[in-house]
């Protein structure tokens, strides 16, 4: 456990010591040094797990805000690299009638930001996640509206063109100004005046946004950008460098960058191109920062040392910071400048500086006490999410590994549950050629469905239990999957859309699935070399010119019911080659989010993208039809209501009644699954 400092203290009594010794002296020759300026700079990122562990952590998160503020509160800084909030339960529950008293008028996302309010959080990146409702929903919760206060800090990023479309045209203001005074309002960057000093940020979001979000008329710069190109890193340096100029041109020598990147390497890369840059704050990739005296949570570990450390073209230090999602930590940097604005890199203390983490021993340690404001909106919150925590619409004997790491990594037991949820529902809801196919990407799922328990006394993450869920007191049996799980895993709830695909695009679409945005499958079996070439990036399927060289053998199940191998399987691939005929056509359900890309022109679903750049776009002939469309809800199952019907929590309850209904026929796949995309060594 680290030492209880107070770096407050400290100062005091040293500038005591100081005056004493300066009236015992008859030395009358003026001092024209200048002291250091002590900067207290408390961060998070990514409250976007999309489960309720958000609303667990507060409190504690809000204890320890609190008190470090309290240490230093003239020189403190609170802020934000983006991922404010995500679709899910959370989200939702902000809607809820109930939530007026604290928020003023209910609405999604509404709640978390009242939160980040009653933090004091003083600005924040756009991060992703912020954009899932689109500019519109994006500017609904930023936005004042009545008794709703909105955001009461500025979102900045420096790469969005806000002004290009209209729903965050009108929030649009110049960059430079006091964050204080631009609440509600997003900016290229901000200032803000920490005990006479001005302090600089700005912001900076992934250029890869469209593809990952709901982007509507905003434009990113630049375009066309790869994480591990170097001209591309150097053409997003630039964009940022501009914004960083114009600040120093203001006279402002003190620059933080609040970059919500989604890969910690791209900011490591920026710390080393970008001049005038003295912090970055990290967002989006839930990397743990943090020093060995660092007390993790249990089955954490760190993924560096905190802060990081480079130096920038002007031969200047520059600090990385980040911490992981949910508020599970308060990154805090204590750290001194000298004269020129330039960072003392001596001046950081390991006991003061790295990831607090936001557990009931270190609130105690520090004698620390929650935001009583912030206690007030999450009881809200936690009543309307215990109520939807009461009814199981189905039961595993198993974990349903949702985790982050494996779902964007390899096969889960949760994925091929939600894979073979939407291929069993979009058949029920489809009149004509049922699809035989359904695919749907790892970042689609939040959260796993069970409990991650450490034993007591261990800290090493080979002990961890992965268990089902527990019954709980609102009537949820043990193993019970209820609405709240549902819709934690399933944040987003994709809506369902049909697409017809030939073999040879079939293929191309394969080889992108194992590329990286790892799948989750159903109908489908294919071995593959993850060492072999990848295929290219772009998300216009190429047909039998895939570039791709990963998938060795893809085969789809044609008829389930058929006694040998070869009636039930047609191959597709076979030794890296498609065979059989190129074209003949197979019907493939994949998340909107995906393939609506495909839609005609004209069509209320078609987008300009394909989410995560998957290839659905110039098919032979795709027929794209959306679960979503008004002929095809009679044909729902019926069985549930609390989720629209054509979308993938409605697919999961449903299938879920139907095939796990109660103990007796319980899910029971191991959640270390491995018999659909299996990984070959060369």
């Amino acid at each position: 456990m680290r030492p209880l400092i107070f770096r407050s203290a400290l100062l005091v009594s040293a500038l005591t010591l100081a005056a004493c010794n300066g009236s015992d002296s008859d030395d009358n020759t003026p001092d024209n040094s200048t002291s250091p300026f002590t900067l207290q700079l408390l961060h998070f990122a990514d409250v976007d797990g999309g489960g309720t562990a958000a609303m667990f952590n507060v409190d504690n998160f809000s204890a320890l805000v609190d008190h470090f503020r309290g240490e230093m509160p003239d020189n403190t800084l609170l802020v934000s690299s983006g991922d404010n909030y995500i679709p899910g339960p959370i989200f939702q529950a902000s809607g809820d009638p109930r939530m007026d008293a604290v928020v003023g008028v209910a609405d999604e996302g509404r709640g978390e930001t009242q939160i980040q309010n009653q933090l004091g959080v003083q600005v924040s990146a756009v991060g992703n996640h912020d954009l899932d409702t689109g500019p519109a929903g994006f500017a609904g919760i930023i936005a004042p509206d009545g008794a709703y206060s909105g955001a009461e800090f500025p979102y900045i990023s420096s790469n969005i063109d806000f002004a290009a479309d209209p729903a965050t045209a009108g929030l649009l203001v110049a960059g430079g100004q006091e964050a204080s005074s631009i609440g509600g309002k997003v900016a290229p960057s901000a200032v803000i005046t920490v005990n006479g000093e001005r302090i600089g940020l700005v912001g900076a979001v992934t250029p890869t946004l469209p593809s990952i979000t709901s982007t509507g008329n905003l434009t990113i710069a630049p375009a066309g950008f790869q994480s591990n190109n170097e001209g591309s890193l150097d053409d997003l340096a630039a964009v940022i460098q501009a914004e960083v100029d114009a600040l120093r041109n203001d006279e402002i020598n003190k620059i933080i960058l609040l970059s919500h990147m989604q890969v910690l390497d791209v900011e490591r890369a920026l710390a080393t191109r970008l001049e005038g840059v003295d912090i970055i704050v990290g967002g989006g990739s839930n990397t743990i920062l943090a020093n060995n005296n660092d007390v993790l949570r249990d089955g954490d570990s760190a993924g560096d040392d905190y802060p990081l450390m480079f130096t920038s073209p002007a031969n200047e230090p520059v600090l990385l910071v980040n911490t992981d999602a949910d508020y599970k930590y308060l990154g805090r940097l204590l750290v001194d400048f000298d004269d020129q604005g330039v960072i003392i890199t001596d001046s950081i203390d390991n006991s003061e500086s790295g990831a607090w983490a936001s557990i009931d021993s270190i609130v105690t340690q520090q004698n620390a006490t929650p935001i009583a404001d912030v206690t007030d909106v999450a009881d809200v919150i936690r009543v309307i999410l215990g109520e939807l925590d009461g009814t199981a619409f189905g039961v595993t004997e198993v974990f349903l590994d949702g985790r982050r790491e494996f779902v964007r990594s390899r096969e889960t037991n949760l994925g091929n549950l939600s894979a073979d949820a939407n291929l069993w529902y979009a058949s029920e809801m489809t009149l004509t050629a049922p699809p035989l196919v359904s695919v749907k990407n790892g970042g689609g799922i939040r959260a796993p469905i069970g409990r991650i328990v450490s034993p007591a006394g261990s800290t090493s993450a080979d002990d961890l239990q992965l268990l089902p869920p527990a019954g709980n007191d609102f009537g949820k049996p043990e193993g019970g999957i209820s609405q709240l799980d549902i819709q934690t895993a399933f944040a987003f709830n994709n809506g369902l859309a049909l697409v017809t695909m030939t073999a040879a695009e079939l293929h191309d679409l394969t080889e992108e699935m194992i590329k990286g945005n790892f799948t989750h499958t159903s109908g489908l079996r294919l071995s593959f070399d993850p060492t072999a070439p990848a295929r290219s990036n772009g998300d216009t399927n190429l047909g039998l010119a895939t570039d791709g060289q990963r998938v060795i053998d893809l085969d789809v199940l044609v008829d389930p019911t058929a006694t040998t191998e070869a009636a039930r399987w047609d191959r597709i691939v076979e030794d890296g080659v498609v065979v059989g005929n190129p074209n003949r056509s197979f019907r493939v359900v994949a998340l909107d989010f995906l393939a609506n890309c495909a839609a005609p022109a004209g069509s209320p679903f078609a987008t300009a993208n394909c989410g995560s750049s998957w290839p659905f776009k110039g098919l032979l002939n795709a027929e794209h039809k959306s679960l979503l469309e008004a002929d095809v809800a009679n044909n729902d199952p019926g069985q549930v209501s609390f989720s629209s019907t054509g979308g993938e929590q409605d697919a999961l309850a449903e299938y879920l009644l139907e095939f796990h209904g109660d103990s007796t026929k319980a899910y029971d796949v191991p959640f270390n699954v491995n018999e659909r995309l299996i990984p070959v060594a060369p």
